[in-house]
């Protein structure tokens, strides 16, 4: 089963800086790419309409982008302005 789910799902090594949060958001990346190309797959065999498969990927974005507020991504740390 593990063999399908690698083909189905691949995942990339991280090469970024090491964070743990640097590795977790970038799971989260390739999880919502994964998403979004099925999404377009789907959409493009008219298996759903545009304004679904618009409507998935906003949420999808939206989940995304609480992770990334969650996890501090991309806030310089000393600016507590921002």
């Amino acid at each position: 089963m593990a063999e399908k789910d690698n083909f189905l799902q691949p995942r990339s090594r991280y090469y970024g800086e090491f964070t743990p949060e640097h590795l977790v958001f970038n799971a989260n990346l390739q999880e919502f790419a994964q998403k979004v190309s099925y999404i377009c797959s789907l959409e493009t065999g008219g298996k759903m309409t545009p304004e679904q498969a618009y409507e998935e990927i906003k949420i999808l974005w939206k989940e995304l982008k609480k992770s990334k507020k969650e996890l501090k991504i991309g806030k310089p740390e000393d600016n507590p302005e921002n």
